[in-house]
């Protein structure tokens, strides 16, 4: 079954950072999650020392073809499947960040460990749960 899923952003990254590490996990960058101000009182209960999952677009990378499922990870010595990277040429360009929370205040986030380019699309916020 094929359907056809549409998102719309919640908000967008905000970062003056320029260079941007590949990945959250070996990011210390901070930076803002600005969310559209319809949305701010979702973060009535996000506090700081709290980590969020953000979703968001990959809206800088290239258009994906099958020339795409396999690629060599640039932090890797062999080709892999694109399911098994964390590359953001995918079939559907979504990324996933778990950041920690430094502030809230109105529509803004402050957090640490952005690998997402100033401007980038923030699709949706979830809680962390650790396992």
């Amino acid at each position: 079954m094929k359907e056809e899923v549409a998102f719309k952003p919640i908000g967008y990254v905000r970062t003056d950072a320029e260079a941007i590490p590949r990945h959250w996990t070996v990011s210390d960058v901070e930076g803002e999650i600005v969310l559209f101000e319809e949305y701010t009182e979702g973060l009535c209960d996000i506090k700081p020392g709290d980590k969020i999952i953000v979703l968001f677009h990959f809206h800088k990378s290239i258009p994906f073809t099958p020339s795409h499922l396999k690629q060599k990870p640039p932090h890797k010595n062999k080709v892999m499947g694109v399911f098994s990277i964390c590359s953001p040429i995918r079939p559907n360009p979504i990324g996933l960040s778990v950041l920690d929370v430094l502030d809230v205040k109105d529509n803004v986030i402050r957090v640490k460990k952005i690998d997402m380019y100033n401007g980038t699309p923030v699709l949706d916020i979830k809680p962390f749960v650790p396992p």
